[in-house]
């Protein structure tokens, strides 16, 4: 016998030594210490699925068939007479049994760092029972259909659609442009969740950055109404974090669709975004002594079929207007079509010269493009922060966004 068989048929040992351990320990209270399986019966049935495939090699598959189905049928009359003597009719552990078996099997027969990555992640999944049922009852109907929509686009209809050009100089691709709403939403979730999590009482500072990973200028909006002389200082620490979070976020959705445009990127973006940081850690400290904001920003769930359909249309109309700018203005069309996108949603406007840099678009024109849509909508938000949050939050929050803007531009144009 070899050592790779060895260590192979260790590794099926260890599987189920290791998610016996779990089980054994995650019932180390039960009467009696009477268990249907613990660690002694779940390393015995993953050395017995490695010596199930090791059969195959010498007396064909029929070999492994009948050790399963045997192993299998031990393990249901082990749970009905479990079942009839404590009452419990959970099946995890039998399932674990089974799924020992398995990886014992893919130990000996294809990989043993393949079965014991999987039994790492059975043995996590068994273990964190409490806290998942935990999370299961504290989810509403409104966040189970979201977490549902957003598999069904991103799993279901994505691979459906064809990945190819159509239209007016074949910029539409259903595909990708579908690919970048599931890329937008899926973010969207994500901080959804996270705010959920976390809430707004561990400040605002953190909902800013939270909320605006869904959506910083819905955040800044919501944070410009609250302005107050005894909060203004949280405030601008907020505004200026959740703009800042801007920049990491459209280097994010590029890195995803176009890395190559990100080397250039990087250095203005992240000029830019430092010094919004960096202007929203000074208020925060000044607010340090300042009583946290108890009031929830009202954000809803931010997967819904509605936006994300506006999403989409609003993505494939500046596709068009993209390509048709280039080949009509040249260089200045897509200047132009970025700064005017920006004003309402830097993230289509993103992700499309991303997308057009990966065809015929030079990657310097996408690169001048994405920035001043992060300009453009920047600039934006400040003029939105004095319009609802009035001169005295201006004051604080708009010399340090045109500051970082400036700078940000300045080295775009020495790149």
């Amino acid at each position: 016998m070899n050592s790779e068989l060895l260590l192979n048929l260790a590794t099926a040992l260890g599987v189920g030594l290791l998610i016996g351990t779990e089980r054994d320990w995650n019932n180390r209270q039960q009467a009696g210490g009477e268990l249907v399986a613990g660690l002694r019966t779940f390393g015995l049935g993953g050395l017995l699925g490695g010596l199930a495939a090791l059969g195959v090699t010498h007396f064909g598959a029929t070999v492994w068939i009948a050790l399963f189905v045997m192993f299998a049928l031990l393990v249901i009359v082990g749970y009905l007479l479990d079942a009839q003597r404590s009452g419990d009719h959970g099946m995890t552990t039998e399932v674990a049994l089974l799924v020992t078996f398995l990886l014992g099997s893919l130990a000996v027969a294809e990989s043993r760092l393949l079965a014991a990555s999987f039994a790492i992640v059975v043995a996590l999944l068994l273990s964190l029972k409490a806290r998942l049922h935990g999370a299961l009852q504290q989810l509403n109907e409104a966040e189970l259909g979201g977490a549902l929509k957003l598999l069904f686009i991103s799993v279901v209809l994505l691979p459906a659609l064809p990945n190819q050009g159509y239209g007016p100089w074949q910029a539409l691709n259903p595909y990708t442009t579908w690919l970048m709403v599931v890329l937008i939403t899926g973010i969207g979730f994500a901080a959804y969740v996270a705010i959920r999590l976390f809430g707004a009482r561990h400040g605002l500072l953190v909902t800013a950055i939270l909320g605006g990973m869904v959506s910083s200028t819905a955040m800044t909006l919501t944070l410009a109404r609250l302005d107050t002389p005894k909060l203004r200082c949280a405030l601008a620490a907020g505004l200026l974090a959740t703009s800042a979070l801007m920049f990491p976020r459209v280097l994010l959705e590029v890195g995803v669709v176009n890395a190559a445009l990100l080397p250039s990127l990087l250095a203005p973006m992240l000029t830019a975004g430092g010094i919004y940081a960096g202007g929203a850690l000074v208020y925060y400290l000044r607010a340090a002594q300042q009583p946290d904001i108890n009031t929830e920003p009202p954000l809803k769930n931010p997967f819904e079929l509605g936006p994300a359909l506006r999403f989409a249309a609003l993505l494939v109309a500046i596709l068009v207007m993209v390509e048709g700018a280039r080949r009509w203005l040249g260089d200045i069309g897509v200047y132009l079509v970025a700064l005017l996108s920006g004003m309402s949603d830097v993230d289509a406007i993103t992700l499309s010269l991303a997308n057009s840099a990966q065809a015929d678009l030079d990657a310097h024109i996408a690169v001048r493009g994405i920035f001043l849509a992060a300009l453009s909508n920047s600039l934006v938000k400040a003029v939105l922060i004095a319009l609802v949050g009035g001169r005295a939050l201006a004051l604080r929050t708009v010399p340090v966004m045109l500051g970082g803007l400036l700078c940000g531009l300045a080295v775009l144009m020495l790149v």
